[in-house]
């Protein structure tokens, strides 16, 4: 968890949806300064390594001059990749961090610290496992555990679509970072820069911990503007990070056709009707 999420809206809804200014595509900053900004394609089955839209806060160099809070939209690929890393596929298992660490671990502290995003979503996928007839496991085994990857792996799954009960997009709490491509000569090719994000996760709300052990931190509206300020403290940080609001949460079951990623349609999203009768009364 976050392994996959859907995103449909356009540049210009996502602009609207989270007051930002207009952008023209294709009249970029910098590339060595800032993320570009591209048209995507709706995607309902978003994996990692696939671009992806971010919210950004004001830049680096401009923090001192800018208003702080939502600032622009720009364009990544999901899948951290430190600016030290030798290879950008390290990318593809530095999808997640945890807010329990992310302030501390190398590979996301400086970005946690300077640089902090809101990545849009119209809901994420999270896959509950099952027992041999077809109840509810228990999840309450560490991540960490290898014997209980091993065992995620191999246990059938039922698929959930978790979103805002108004169709509001959610704003998943990010990191991002840049990355030099050493193959590419002239720095000033876009090519050779490669802007990379993370989504930040931590222990799942008790209406949700019956599904899966860990959810996406989700910043409310009141909160872009400090999570996006470069000059938010670790106080302010640390409460964002526990004010995801579930309340708002809708939680349907989907088609298991959203296990491959090979399917991209807006119909991975619509429930596939009554949840069962082993569910807890907080599934919404």
């Amino acid at each position: 968890m976050c392994g996959r999420y859907a995103q449909s809206r356009n540049v210009h809804q996502l602009q609207l949806a989270f007051g930002l200014p207009e952008q023209a595509i294709g009249e970029e900053e910098d590339p060595r300064a800032w993320p570009p900004l591209e048209e995507l394609e709706p995607d309902y089955n978003i994996s990692p390594g696939r671009p992806v839209h971010a919210v950004l806060g004001p830049p680096p160099r401009g923090a001192d001059e800018g208003p702080t809070g939502p600032r622009s939209l720009h364009t990544m690929r999901w899948g951290l990749v430190p600016s030290w890393a030798k290879d950008r596929n390290i990318g593809y298992r530095m999808i997640n961090a945890r807010s329990e660490t992310v302030a501390d671990k190398p590979a996301f502290r400086t970005a946690y610290r300077r640089r902090r995003c809101l990545l849009p979503a119209d809901a994420y996928y999270e896959w509950q496992l099952l027992n041999r007839d077809g109840t509810a496991q228990a999840s309450t085994s560490p991540v960490t555990d290898p014997e209980h990857r091993r065992r995620k792996a191999k246990t059938a799954k039922k698929p959930f679509s978790i979103h805002y009960s108004d169709a509001e997009p959610l704003a998943m709490a990010g990191i991002f970072e840049r990355w030099r491509d050493p193959e590419v000569q002239d720095e000033s090719d876009p090519a050779a820069w490669l802007w990379s994000c993370a989504v930040i996760t931590t222990e799942a709300a008790p209406e949700l911990a019956h599904i899966h052990e860990r959810m996406p931190v989700v910043v409310p509206a009141e909160g872009w503007s400090a999570w996006l300020d470069p000059g938010s403290g670790p106080d302010d940080l640390a409460h964002l990070l526990g004010e995801t609001p579930v309340d708002r949460f809708e939680v349907d079951e989907v088609s298991t056709d959203v296990n491959s990623i090979k399917n991209n349609r807006p119909d991975l999203l619509e429930p596939v009707g009554d949840t069962g009768q082993d569910q807890p009364e907080t599934l919404f």
